[in-house]
């Protein structure tokens, strides 16, 4: 299987190259808006379908009932396949773009000039500022990477996009009120610095994917000052190219196994596992979070119903992280870009943080 990456973006012109050959044709910018804005419609338009059509093609086509174990696995997978491909692709379309000013001078600026706690502080900030999820967090800290940033300050990047956001401090303060929400910020974000900057010592750059290790070597992406519009709109469909065409496969294999636990897993059951005092409900929690995906913000409803059955608000919340930091279909992505050693003290390393959260949740809640 070819490597995971991003081609390189280069500036294109309508003339000659002096060789014989002709660069890519340049589009204006009335032609790239005319195209745009009526695609970006057309692809909210069918996202608002996503819905109602599965409900549609499970009960009506296929004939099963949603009530039961298949009917809601077989809904959950039709539903949740196009959703997060067709999200993959619009972010990994617009960090391409992104990605086109992304220069290593401007990431080192940020990032890389600080003190080792202070780009680890900077970049989980800017992760919460970011509404990314797991998955689609992955390109832009791949750029991080290629661009000299150091390793671990983009992995404080990398837990707290998914993790901390915005929308899930809004539910949960709605939902629990400001104590809870506030407990999870500041938890949340001391999870990705002190992960990120657990890993930065580690120096574990060797265990990159090589292709990222070359990339790194060659500096990052080139300089964007040359580059047009179009060129840019161009590198975002390369991106597109590049990443969805080889990692799609990996994202519908971990929603199947979602949708499987989806169906099949009583809330019940998980409720009563997270429930009881013995003290390996936190890691159970945990572990069970890992084959399922989704955002934040869709986690929030699931813990509010876990605990009105009576599960832990620490073991209902750690079970949250571990879903959305820790998700099967990132660690498959993550799989192209990091070797097996690096993977395993990234997820080690979150892990052993989000069961720290989920004992303080008990605790002090």
């Amino acid at each position: 299987m070819q490597d995971l990456k991003m081609a390189p973006q280069e500036p294109c012109a309508c003339m000659s190259d002096g060789s014989g050959a002709k660069q890519a044709p340049q589009w204006s910018a009335a032609r790239i808006f005319g195209i745009g804005i009526p695609a970006i419609v057309l692809w909210f338009a069918i996202y608002k379908m996503l819905k109602p059509v599965a409900d549609h093609v499970t009960a009506q086509v296929f004939g099963l009932d949603m009530a039961k174990p298949l009917g809601a696995a077989v809904a959950f997978f039709i539903y949740d396949t196009p959703k997060v491909l067709m999200l993959l692709v619009l972010i990994v379309f617009f960090v391409g773009i992104l990605r086109s000013y992304f220069t290593p001078e401007r990431a080192r600026a940020m990032l890389a000039g600080r003190r080792q706690l202070a780009g680890n502080g900077l970049a989980a900030a800017l992760g919460v500022a970011t509404p990314f999820c797991s998955c689609s967090a992955v390109p832009l800290f791949v750029g991080f990477v290629t661009a000299g940033v150091p390793l671990g300050v983009t992995f404080s990047f990398l837990i707290s996009a998914p993790m901390v956001n915005e929308v899930a401090l809004v539910l949960l303060y709605g939902l629990f009120g400001w104590k809870v929400a506030g407990i999870y910020l500041v938890t949340g974000l001391a999870v990705a610095v002190v992960a990120g900057w657990i890993i930065g010592r580690l120096n574990m750059e060797p265990h990159l994917q090589d292709w990222v290790r070359s990339q790194l070597s060659m500096g990052g992406a080139p300089a964007s000052v040359s580059m047009t519009l179009s060129d840019r709109v161009r590198a975002g469909l390369e991106a597109v190219k590049e990443i969805v065409g080889k990692v799609w496969l990996y994202v519908v294999i971990g929603i199947a196994v979602g949708a499987g636990i989806h169906g099949y897993v009583p809330e019940d059951f998980l409720a009563g596992i997270m429930g009881r005092e013995a003290w390996w409900g936190v890691p159970a929690a945990v572990v069970m979070g890992i084959p399922m995906y989704t955002n934040a913000a869709g986690m929030v409803p699931v813990v509010h119903a876990l605990i009105g059955k009576g599960a832990a608000l620490g073991t209902a919340l750690a079970f949250m992280m571990s879903v959305i930091a820790l998700s099967l279909p990132e660690l498959l992505i993550l799989r192209r870009v990091l070797k097996f050693r690096l993977l395993a003290v990234f997820t080690a390393v979150v892990g052993a943080g989000i069961l720290l959260v989920g004992y303080l949740f008990n605790v002090l809640m």
